[in-house]
């Protein structure tokens, strides 16, 4: 037996000397309607306050048939990326009187979909998701249950709205200043082929070459996942082939580049590294290492806002969402113009 004493809403109205029925219309805002003396509104509304009770959310659901709760599905907490913006998620549901309710699932589409399925059960009233899988079957079965929006990648094939941040210009973009700058030799490291974030920082990567008359040379292509340890991974299979650091490296997420730096605080204390160091997500911590790490900084407030704007229109019937691409920006912390 719980050592815990949960109240009722019978046991409020036991307290305040009133029928259940009027302490629910207390509780639940109908006292005016229903014409409750103001006497006894105050007697209900102080025994609630002294013993720190609120109305059931599941009993306001069910007679609502909303529930004020939005799920996020996200691959992993620790990314930081990630992390801003489920905060960035959580603070505008609160702004639009919403709560937020989160899960992971590691990357794992048969995780993601135990996770979908625990927000279903709790009765969220729409699901944002940075989906893990790229079979648009694995999404079929939720679309007639409750809208989803997909933030951070896009799935082909589904007619689910999707928020992206536009990577392809901006990473074409930053590769294109150091190419500018004369460099001839820049490595990729990235994640997942399969996935649309990374298809779009590999296209701008290869826009970057092809805009200074350089093909693409698969011997500087590398990608694994967006782990920690495959960062590390690539940066140690670079380094032992070449016994030296590239020209330029491009990172293609913050996780990779905690990899790269293990690597290369472990092997030289980070006093050797590329010549020039380049990231997709900034953190700001960044600003404190001996290496000038150019970043790509993703709009999470943007992501966050267009993606809940999509679930609640959804649910409000709006059929045409749409889907949009969300501008980002690069933190120069190396010289624009240096010569490598």
């Amino acid at each position: 037996m719980s050592q815990f004493e949960r109240l009722t809403i019978d046991d409020i109205a036991r307290l305040a000397k009133v029928s259940r029925t009027t302490a629910s219309m207390v509780l639940n805002g109908y006292a005016e309607r229903y014409r409750i003396s103001k006497a006894t509104v105050e007697r209900v509304l102080q025994v609630a306050a002294e013993h720190h009770f609120s109305p059931s959310q599941s009993a306001r659901a069910l007679r609502s048939r909303r529930s004020h709760t939005i799920g996020l599905v996200i691959p992993d907490l620790t990314n930081s990326a990630h992390s801003a913006l489920a905060q960035a998620v959580e603070t505008q549901c609160r702004e639009r009187g919403y709560q937020m309710m989160m899960v992971t699932s590691d990357e794992d589409p048969a995780l993601e979909t135990e996770c979908i399925a625990h927000l279903v059960a709790r009765q969220v009233d729409g699901v944002i998701v940075v989906p893990c899988a790229t079979d648009p079957q694995h999404y079929q079965k939720w679309l007639k249950r409750l809208p989803i929006v997909f933030v951070d990648r896009a799935v082909e094939g589904l007619p689910v709205p999707s928020v992206i941040t536009d990577a392809t210009g901006i990473v074409a973009g930053l590769i294109g200043d150091a190419l500018a700058a004369g460099a001839r030799e820049v490595v990729y490291f990235g994640g997942q082929p399969e996935i649309s974030a990374s298809r779009d920082r590999l296209a701008g990567y290869t826009q970057a070459l092809a805009a200074h008359g350089l093909p693409v040379r698969d011997e500087l292509v590398f990608q694994r996942d967006y782990q920690r340890e495959s960062g590390y991974a690539m940066m140690q299979q670079w380094f032992a082939a070449h016994q030296r650091y590239p020209e330029v490296l491009f990172v293609g997420a913050i996780t990779l580049l905690e990899g790269v730096l293990a690597f290369l605080n472990e092997q030289h204390k980070l006093t050797q590294a590329p010549g020039r160091l380049l990231t997709f997500d900034d953190h700001q911590l960044l600003d404190c290492l001996p290496l000038s790490i150019d970043a790509i900084v993703q709009d999470a407030n943007g992501l966050a806002g267009e993606s809940l704007s999509r679930v609640l229109a959804l649910l409000e019937g709006q059929t045409q969402a749409g889907s949009t691409r969300v501008p980002a920006r690069v933190h120069y912390r190396s010289p624009r113009a240096a010569v490598l």
